[in-house]
């Protein structure tokens, strides 16, 4: 795939984000059955959709592509059925609504929650278990987050697949619920499944990149509180996304997705602050633990990333600098004690 020197619009980035790579297409062309995105109106749904939706046009492949989400955005709904994807209105937190969904071979679980404690929970475990209970005869690619692991040392081994979660924080331990749900049906039910543990993924409307490019170009203090992390280009989490049905099992899988580089948050904005011609600004001393996760087993398994450090953070430079749209979502990637 030729990766454009920049990205220039919102329509451009969707674009990219939703061009199959030629490990994907091969991919597709394997695959049997119909796919369902469960919590596709998210930041991730849509581009995850659309790329499994080319890939099925381009190979031939008799699967459809099904998105069910409550849809807040009627327009991103409307743009997804434009698309040729079948769209399903559908409260995840609601049994009958799951009940009513078609069966699918393979399904995708985005559905994630991260503010308002209560609902944090009931999003991250109880709509997990309605899932299980009616797609347990599906392989399943469930996300998760890099958060159930320990911080550790910055300069120490990141947490592999076979270290022990330790999540810190509510948020951080209803993901551990919903990795432990879908362990329970796939042990119970026999349902093969991918728990998808992401760090942190980047689309030039958010990301953690974007956070310290924003705060450099906008004069405003990057925090070092936690000073170093990883970082993946979104349209790479959908290309491991699509590969990793491969990997479904019982037990279910365990894959830690992100980035090749540990960097660091002084570093890059220095490099923002270069590349604006702007003299970054810092709040807070480095502390000692940093969340990392190492991605050597996916790269193994599913191939390298596509787009660099090197390109990502031009486009993101380019991106802020040209005054690109933001999803106004930070990843608070400054918090050391799980507390969002």
């Amino acid at each position: 795939m030729e990766l454009p020197e920049r990205v220039n619009s919102d329509a451009e980035l969707e674009d990219l984000l939703a061009e199959p790579s030629d490990s994907d297409l091969e991919y597709i062309s394997r695959l049997s059955g119909d796919v369902l995105i469960l919590g596709a109106g998210g930041k991730i749904g849509p581009s995850l959709a659309r790329r499994i939706h080319r890939a099925v046009t381009r190979t031939g492949s008799t699967s459809r592509v099904l998105a069910a989400s409550r849809f807040s955005s009627a327009r991103a709904r409307a743009r997804l059925d434009a698309d040729g994807i079948r769209t399903i209105a559908c409260d995840l937190l609601d049994p009958r609504a799951i009940a009513a969904l078609p069966r699918c071979a393979s399904v995708f679980l985005l559905a994630g929650r991260k503010d308002r404690t209560d609902l944090t929970w009931a999003i991250n475990t109880v709509v997990p278990a309605h899932v299980g209970a009616h797609f347990s005869q599906s392989r399943i690619v469930v996300f998760s987050t890099g958060n159930v692991y320990p911080m550790v040392p910055a300069g120490g081994p990141a947490p592999t697949e076979a270290d022990p979660p330790a999540p810190a924080g509510e948020y951080a331990q209803s993901c551990l619920g919903r990795e432990r749900v879908i362990e329970y049906f796939s042990h119970a039910e026999g349902m093969p499944a991918v728990i998808f543990r992401l760090n942190y993924a980047v689309d030039l409307r958010y990301g953690v990149l974007v956070d310290i490019a924003r705060s450099v170009f906008d004069g405003e203090p990057v925090d070092r509180t936690v000073g170093f992390f990883n970082a993946i280009w979104q349209g790479d989490v959908n290309s491991y996304a699509i590969r990793s049905l491969a990997l479904c099992s019982t037990p279910p899988a365990i894959l830690n997705v992100t980035g090749t580089e540990r960097i660091s948050v002084r570093e890059i904005a220095q490099w923002f602050g270069s590349a604006f011609g702007r003299r970054p600004r810092f709040t807070n001393s480095e502390g000692p633990l940093a969340l990392l996760s190492d991605s050597s087993r996916c790269r193994v398994q599913l191939g390298e990333p596509i787009v660099p450090l090197a390109v990502l953070r031009q486009w993101v430079a380019h991106w802020v600098q040209a005054g690109g749209s933001s999803l106004n979502k930070p990843t608070h990637f400054e918090v050391a004690d799980g507390r969002f």
